[in-house]
């Protein structure tokens, strides 16, 4: 009987030790240190927890096999950190297995950042999107026409080769997970200029010369271009605004240069300016068929609801604005005013 007891004591003894022993290993693991990059992600997938876990912590050489092989316990241990969610996330910042765990859990996926300039094209829009690190590049081989319709954007009724996906998309800067699509990212940009060029229409002045949104937005790109000064750019749609009502041509060099395309290379000569293309507006009647670029919520207001002025002219004053003139002869010392400034500038040099 005495042995008996001895026997049964030394086994209580002997787990008791087992169990402390197994659970001071297991704190221990916790506050292992993880080894990461500070610009390391980590995807995970669906289902994996306890061993598969594991499995993928020593395959991304996080922690060491010797160690992996406690985690499925550790997660019975504590089941509130056995609550991994799919997907990819930044290991930045993550020092121990247990911030990595917590992080696991979180859901909070690795975020990345494009920003897209107001005043740009849609063609410097393509190019940063296939810079994009972490984006699925869905629209590969894509014409525009396809693009156009997958985003489902209004045709306005425009012949086919009008329906171009300029001006179309918000300028901002839009924040993505890995593995979102740039089709998804620009859905988002053309939904937010939908509904800020739906606003814009529906505020706007009663006696525009404007048909339709789509000439609303046609015209905020040229204000765009034709000023990076927020607060002058109501004034820049006056002057459009008046040449509209009477029937003068709008000659704004931006549409230009537009519809130069890659020929343009940093000047225009005069013989650009009497080129006949769908978008010189030095020879063209109105608006040209469609945007020049993606204009700012600004440009859009601005066109909206214009400055009360009668100015027909504008030329750089040579600080960043423009002077702003009701005739020719006041708009042409303007001119020279700014060529003086300018052929000044140069003598500096």
């Amino acid at each position: 009987m005495k042995k008996c007891f001895v026997i049964f004591l030394l086994v209580v003894m002997l787990a008791v030790g087992a169990g402390f022993w197994g659970y001071h290993r297991l704190q221990r693991l916790a506050l292992l240190e993880v080894n990461v990059r500070p610009d390391q992600l980590l995807t995970l997938n669906r289902g994996s927890s306890g061993k598969k876990l594991a499995d993928l912590l020593v395959q991304e050489n996080i922690i060491p096999a010797r160690e992996a092989k406690w985690l499925p316990w550790w997660l019975k241990l504590e089941p509130e950190l056995n609550k991994v969610k799919a997907g990819t996330y930044a290991l930045k910042g993550v020092k121990t297995l247990r911030d990595l765990l917590m992080l696991l859990n979180s859901g909070k996926e690795a975020q990345f950042s494009l920003r897209f300039i107001e005043g740009d094209t849609f063609k410097s829009w393509q190019s940063t999107l296939q810079r994009a690190p972490h984006l699925t590049q869905s629209l590969a081989g894509k014409s525009e026409a396809e693009i156009f319709a997958l985003l489902e954007l209004p045709d306005m009724g425009l012949l086919q080769q009008q329906k171009k996906i300029e001006g179309w998309l918000y300028p901002d800067t839009y924040n993505y997970t890995p593995n979102s699509t740039d089709l998804a990212l620009l859905k988002r940009a053309a939904g937010r200029m939908k509904q800020a060029l739906e606003k814009a229409w529906r505020e706007r002045e009663a006696d525009l010369p404007l048909e339709d949104p789509y000439q609303m937005l046609i015209l905020a790109s040229i204000v765009e271009k034709e000023s990076a000064i927020a607060a002058e750019r109501p004034q820049v749609a006056s002057v459009f605004i008046n040449r509209l009502k009477r029937k003068m041509k709008l000659q704004t060099d931006p549409t230009v240069i537009y519809g130069m395309g890659d020929e343009y290379q940093g000047n225009i000569r005069k013989k650009d300016l009497e080129r006949p293309t769908a978008y010189n507006t030095y020879v063209i009647e109105g608006l040209p068929p469609t945007p020049i670029a993606m204009p700012s919520e600004s440009s859009l207001q601005a066109v909206a609801k214009p400055a009360k002025t009668d100015f027909l002219y504008f030329v750089a004053d040579g600080s960043g604005g423009h002077k702003f003139s009701r005739n020719l002869s006041e708009h042409n010392r303007a001119v020279q005013e700014y060529l003086r400034w300018y052929r000044s500038k140069q003598k500096d040099k």
